[in-house]
């Protein structure tokens, strides 16, 4: 067996080396040639976007396209805000001629027709995102460009079409057949340890140590899938605890001096923390594909695995507490808000029962109960795993005693469950009529409570 690891390694390994040679080839070739001339640093932004659709030749085609991502990134919000305007207005799509192509195709269905009617319906902005792509490295530039279009569009709403068309590239681009699935240990290269840092999104590292003792261990697995062309920069990762228990809080996660356990004997795999690290990739789902082809990783590597679970914050839970003033939630805020205001020194200690007991309640009726408009769940992190096909398995009322986890859910998180043969119906179940699946005892609290919508 250690021998078969050992192969599938380096096969991964000489993988990603490969496409990061053929990388490296390809901005060698280039270098030189995407270097701006005289003539297009002088032209307009409108002029050059206007070439670069208009260009058949490849190499003047990159220059162009190098000018315009170059001028981008060093451009100010006002700047930047321009060039969104230009996209908007000037490259959007001509809706006479998309209607006269729409009708022509009514009365003769055929190729050509259809044709014509495809690209009167696709802005041009569209052709031109595409051809900035022809520069190496650009993507990276590109889904920064969107995070900048993100912000923007708090203030701008109507920069929203623009949005449409890049969620429509990079589900195309970051397809799931592109994605390179890489484990993350302490022999990664310190460029990428360094954004694992810095993109940890639930529970942070805060020391090159506190990193160590999530990588090192042999209890402890990091994954995280990767682009070919943004080979540096992580998309998702997921930390993940080898058990043999189902852990009660996150402390005896996290705790740097813990008892280390020894992974061919753990039963369990505990997914603590899913980061997504790319906001420019807002929208684009990976998390579904990480967590399944990590799982079916891990059952391979160490067969001993049984249980698939999680141990996930519950963001949304205090703020809906605090909107809310009927006499079911008068009675469940109690509890919480005197989970909430323990000072840390003081939330080693456990909440008693009877606090503990409408705590679970509170969460079980929010979780299963509490909808958006369009019926999902409220809460952001049960809409990822049960759209995943996971089950809401248990609510550990005291399971978080650090301060972010007490200001968000007063201290209470959840394990969703990924039954392996289940994850299919379950995902279907919900997909289809948003239906929550859920534990016999996280339904037992429900009915005990008798949540009032």
């Amino acid at each position: 067996m250690t021998q078969l690891l050992s192969t599938l390694n380096q096969g991964r390994e000489i993988a990603v080396s490969r496409i990061g040679v053929l990388q490296d080839v390809l901005s060698s070739l280039f270098a030189r040639s995407v270097t701006a001339s005289n003539e297009e640093e002088t032209r307009s932004t409108t002029e050059l976007c206007d070439a670069l659709l208009s260009e058949r030749g490849e190499v003047s085609g990159m220059r162009i396209a190098s000018t315009i991502l170059e001028r981008f990134a060093s451009d100010d919000a006002d700047g930047q805000l321009a060039f969104f305007k230009l996209l908007q207005e000037r490259f959007d799509i001509t809706a006479d001629h998309a209607l006269r192509a729409a009708q022509r195709y009514a009365d003769a269905p055929d190729a050509a027709n259809l044709k014509i009617l495809r690209n009167s319906v696709e802005p041009r902005r569209m052709e031109l995102l595409r051809r900035l792509n022809y520069v190496p490295g650009a993507t990276g530039d590109l889904v920064q460009m969107r995070a900048s279009l993100l912000d923007h569009i708090q203030d701008h709403p109507e920069l929203s079409r623009i949005d449409v068309d890049f969620q429509r590239l990079f589900a195309a681009w970051f397809n799931r057949g592109f994605l390179i699935l890489q484990e993350i240990n302490w022999q990664t290269p310190a460029n990428v340890l360094e954004k694992i840092i810095a993109y940890e999104a639930v529970h942070a590292i805060n020391s090159w140590q506190a990193l160590r003792s999530r990588l090192l261990p042999s209890d402890r697995k990091c994954f995280a899938f990767f682009h070919p062309a943004m080979l540096d920069e992580p998309l998702i990762f997921v930390e993940v605890a080898l058990t043999q228990a189902n852990p009660e809080n996150i402390r005896s996660i996290l705790s740097e001096d813990r008892d280390l356990s020894n992974a061919h004997e753990a039963d369990t795999a505990v997914f603590y923390s899913i980061s997504n690290c790319q906001r420019g990739l807002a929208g684009v789902s990976f998390g579904n594909f990480l967590i399944k082809q990590v799982a079916n990783e891990l059952s391979t590597l160490l067969p001993n695995l049984k249980t698939f679970r999680t141990l996930s914050p519950v963001p949304g839970l205090m703020h809906w507490v605090n909107t809310k003033d009927n006499k079911l939630k008068r009675e469940l805020k109690h509890a919480a808000l005197l989970a909430n205001k323990r000072s840390e020194a003081e939330s080693v200690e456990v909440l008693d029962a009877d606090d503990a007991l409408q705590l679970s309640k509170l969460a079980a009726h929010y979780l299963v109960n509490v909808k958006r408009d369009d019926t999902q769940p409220s809460d952001s992190v049960a809409r990822f795993h049960l759209g995943n096909g996971a089950s809401l398995d248990q609510i550990l009322p005291d399971a978080d005693k650090y301060k972010r986890g007490r200001d968000q859910s007063a201290g209470v998180m959840v394990s969703y469950l990924y039954n392996l043969d289940k994850v299919e119906s379950n995902h279907e179940a919900y997909a289809r009529y948003r239906q929550v699946i859920a534990s016999d005892e996280v339904l037992l609290s429900l009915g005990e409570a008798k949540a009032d919508r």
